[in-house]
């Protein structure tokens, strides 16, 4: 018995997420839904929580075993996953990070998003080489996205018609009203966007129109198992939480918390200080929106300075570069940040930075061994002090030295996934 379906697509851009997000929403009217995210993503899975109203988790096969994975997953009601990049797109050596292996691992049923914008019979040729190519995947159906008119669909439904292909158990129109605001590392955080709700309802009646629900209602089947995953770094933990700082796992606030870790939260933005605490946490995000609010916010900075002398603090990407000196925006304009690490971050000339890290602690607050991954268009103009991690890529290729220390202070570009038990 099949675990739950995941949602993929030959390609990015292919439109999964938006049918994800609908048949989330609609799904949730009727029943108990839950979803993941395969990979590292931390925008897709919020949006998937505003359309669910459940908890969703992103599922790493590179940086988790079998193990977590399935642990990850254990819960009650349908569970939906959506695929990240195209079925079989994975690591640099092809042999983890697929979310066609996340579907193997968990025994999930698959759904092809097809882009059908620019093809029509082409559809069932490029269909024939996702389901051939791996005979371990067990498709459960076909959906045909932004198709142009019913002719264009008609004409790929008779292409796809023959036995041997999956059903269609959908198929939607292109059409404006499905498009998302993006910038540069992905869609607009769900918090930022006032029409959410009725966005996602308009996607629900699309999705109710137009795609067999029936056929996704797959209840998940793991069992929980019991094992000590992320230690806390602190018992009282402090973690920065607004539109400027929310790039943060919640499996790690899970084992945070499983293991005694009392949490509370913070708004740099909102100028609030910095609760008492031995561990505080600022997550990556868009503080390159919002630095000029950041460095006038003097109640946040001025607890900040105090807490760093008796408190950890670990800055990750985003609240790495609050961690240094200054803040240079796309446009030049230098603002200066909470100066606790000899560092100064640019925006100007960006540059992308993307791929999984394997990080080993030299100092700091996480200690240990550790899986990361970087995904970042700020590059480094200035930086000085004993580094953080050493680090290498998926392949296991040595790479520079990531992060800072300084005292109790110390962040990285690198964000870290989970710790390294393999």
């Amino acid at each position: 018995m099949k675990n739950g379906v995941l949602i993929t697509s030959p390609n990015s851009g292919s439109g999964k997420t938006v049918v994800t997000l609908g048949i989330l929403r609609a799904l949730a009217r009727q029943m108990e839904v839950r979803s993941a995210k395969s990979g590292p993503d931390y925008i897709d899975p919020r949006f998937h929580e505003f359309a669910s109203g459940n908890t969703s988790l992103n599922l790493d096969t590179w940086a988790m075993t079998s193990d977590r994975l399935k642990d990850l997953s254990c819960g009650k009601g349908t569970y939906i996953v959506e695929g990240a990049m195209g079925l079989f797109d994975g690591d640099s050596s092809g042999l983890s990070g697929s979310t066609a292996l996340l579907a193997k691992t968990l025994d999930l049923h698959v759904v092809l998003v097809i882009d059908c914008s620019k093809m029509a019979q082409s559809v069932a040729a490029l269909v024939r080489g996702f389901i051939t190519h791996d005979n371990k995947l067990n498709f459960l159906g076909i959906i045909l996205n932004k198709l142009g008119s019913e002719k264009h669909e008609k004409m790929i439904r008779n292409s796809l018609s023959d036995s041997f292909f999956p059903p269609v158990i959908g198929a939607l129109k292109r059409d404006s009203k499905f498009h998302q605001p993006s910038r540069h590392l992905g869609l607009v955080q769900a918090s930022e966007r006032d029409d959410l709700d009725h966005w996602l309802d308009r996607m629900a009646d699309e999705v109710e129109l137009n795609i067999d629900l029936d056929k996704l209602d797959f209840k998940n089947n793991l069992t929980h198992i019991p094992k000590k995953h992320n230690s806390p770094p602190g018992q009282n933990i402090s973690i920065a939480r607004d539109k400027a700082f929310s790039f943060i796992y919640p499996h790690l606030e899970q084992d945070w918390k499983k293991a005694g870790a009392t949490i509370r939260y913070f708004s740099p933005l909102a100028n609030e200080p910095v609760p008492d605490s031995d561990f505080i946490y600022l997550p990556g995000g868009y503080p390159e929106l919002y630095a000029g609010i950041i460095a006038n916010n003097s109640i946040f900075i001025n607890s900040m300075k105090n807490a760093s002398k008796k408190s950890l603090i670990y800055g990750e990407c985003g609240g790495y570069m609050v961690l240094g000196k200054i803040l240079i925006g796309s446009d030049g304009t230098k603002h200066k940040m909470l100066n606790l690490l000899d560092l100064v971050t640019t925006f100007e000339s960006p540059k992308l930075t993307l791929g999984y890290r394997k990080l080993k602690s030299i100092k700091g607050s996480f200690v240990g061994s550790f899986f990361g991954h970087e995904f970042h268009y700020a590059k480094t103009e200035q930086f000085n002090g004993e580094s953080l991690f050493t680090s290498s890529d998926s392949s296991d290729n040595s790479l520079p030295n990531l992060g800072l220390v300084n005292g109790l202070v110390s962040g990285s570009f690198a964000h870290i996934i989970d710790k390294n038990n393999m």
